[in-house]
């Protein structure tokens, strides 16, 4: 069996975000799981590549073709990595960029990538069982496949699998750029076109043999336009041929064991004492009083409206008047920015990090006591599995992967505190009994050993790829 995984990102080469972090850890986890299969990825070549991953990089192969008027072409290369194979799309008119989203032509650039992935397996003759494709962006490598390139014997047997890992971003264009931009004929408008615009997230869900989002309550919450962004009905059109398998983490990666990330390391048997070492240092290094009893609350997150943030700033002020620390990591919103850096400057035990730091972040995972993670929606969510990972008890709202993930205090295999409404005031009330919990040390010593024992790691999820996988192969 052999999987190509198409994705914008993957870790460790480019990550952004979660996805990033999927394709890093997806891949290798399915190559351990089942030895005989031949697990491929394929991303763009982006300028910022590390110079240590740059220098590994062996040719493979040039590409000429035609992106409707546009005659162009790409340099394909390889690293080999966990038993997975990376190959890489470098054009450097597209891809070395200071940014690798949110560029006025990211429309043309994801459909030069997709086009690309086609043309690779067609000039090299290596061709997947299962082509795995990845959000908006690598939609149009499932669409092309069903469409454009139809009629190519060689890519006949393929198998597609589209994965929404975030449906609020569908690759939303003006109609009248379907052939100019996209080398989309006209008989195939109806595939891409959706309320006025072309939609590429719905035109992958429609054509794929199979869809998949991040987590089952997910795939569940999108059947409603709450969740679904407007594309509840093209949800329940494909109910048949959709299901949510849930994101693991990679405990290589988020680990309270590697030493050099954290301050202090630690396991479950040494967790009191590597906590307390790890909370007096984040003290130290962002400027709260130093005091390893005191409750601290942290939240690694992006600063916008989907996490839930209006909620936290409705309660902040009254929730810092409770014996407590808070720390706020991430960048985003500037009306979110600014507010916790107003918050910063009047309160004592609150810090606002606005900052992208995986380092730090990782710090703050060690020395918390509470992780916060209140979303409006989530479709997995991997930050509560890593602040499990590090002995960070979460309290979530229960949404999304965040219900499938964290099982509420008090009921059996609990490992956090969720609350259900999206009510600022049901999340303090939550967040005020979990400090009632931390100040019962008997009790939370068990919630904390619960959440470090809760098993995320892929191992489970990639079997049901696995099986997935299997399914298609054998339709």
């Amino acid at each position: 069996m052999k999987i190509l995984y198409v994705a914008s990102e993957g870790a460790p080469y480019s990550a952004s975000g979660g996805l990033g972090d999927v394709i890093g850890a997806l891949p290798k986890s399915v190559a351990a799981k089942d030895p005989s299969s031949k697990c491929e990825v394929i991303l763009p070549l982006y300028g910022n590549m590390k110079v240590e991953h740059r220098a590994a990089l062996e040719y493979v192969a040039d590409l000429t073709f035609k992106l409707s008027w546009r005659t162009t072409g790409a340099t394909i290369f390889k690293i080999e990595q966990d038993n997975v194979t990376y190959y890489f799309v470098e054009n450097h008119y597209y891809f070395d960029r200071a940014k690798t989203y949110g560029e006025w032509d990211d429309g043309e650039r994801f459909a030069f990538f997709s086009m690309a992935v086609i043309e690779f397996i067609i000039k090299t003759g290596n061709i997947p069982d299962v082509l795995h494709a990845n959000d908006w962006q690598s939609a149009l490598a499932v669409i092309y496949l069903k469409t454009k390139y139809s009629g190519v014997s060689a890519l006949s047997k393929i198998r597609t699998l589209f994965t929404i890992h975030n449906i609020e971003f569908q690759g939303k264009y003006d109609p009248l750029i379907l052939g100019d931009v996209f080398d989309l004929d006209e008989k195939y408008r109806d595939i891409v076109e959706f309320n006025g615009c072309i939609n590429l997230l719905k035109g992958a869900m429609t054509v794929s043999d199979y869809t998949s989002t991040v987590s089952p309550n997910y795939a569940c919450e999108l059947r409603h336009d709450f969740f679904a962004f407007g594309l509840a009905s093209i949800v329940s059109s494909i109910s048949h041929k959709m299901c949510g398998i849930i994101n693991g983490i990679d405990y290589t990666a988020f680990s309270p064991k590697v030493a050099g990330e954290i301050y202090a390391t630690f396991d479950k048997r040494t967790i009191k004492s590597g906590k307390a070492k790890n909370k007096l240092a984040l003290q130290r290094e962002i400027g709260l009083p130093e005091d390893e009893t005191v409750p601290l609350v942290v939240m690694v997150t992006r600063l916008t409206d989907q996490k839930g943030l209006d909620l936290v700033l409705h309660i902040l002020n009254e929730f810092l008047k409770e014996r407590v620390q808070v720390a706020v990591l991430g960048t985003g919103d500037e009306k979110y920015e600014e507010a916790f850096a107003n918050l910063d400057s009047i309160h004592p035990n609150f810090r606002a990090l606005i900052k992208f730091d995986r380092t730090l972040s990782k710090k703050m995972y060690a020395a918390a006591d509470i992780f916060l993670m209140p979303s409006k929606s989530e479709p997995c969510g991997l930050a509560q599995m890593i602040a499990c990972a590090y002995g960070t008890v979460p309290v979530v709202r229960a949404v999304g992967g965040l219900y499938d993930s964290i099982k509420p205090y008090g009921s059996e295999g609990a490992n956090g505190f969720t609350f259900n409404n999206y009510n600022a005031h049901e999340l303090l009330f939550t967040l005020k009994n979990a400090l009632s919990v931390y100040n019962n040390p008997k009790e939370w010593a068990i919630l904390r050993k619960s959440a470090i024992d809760t098993d995320f790691s892929w191992d489970k999820s990639a079997a049901k790829y696995i099986e997935l996988y299997n399914v298609l192969i054998n339709w």
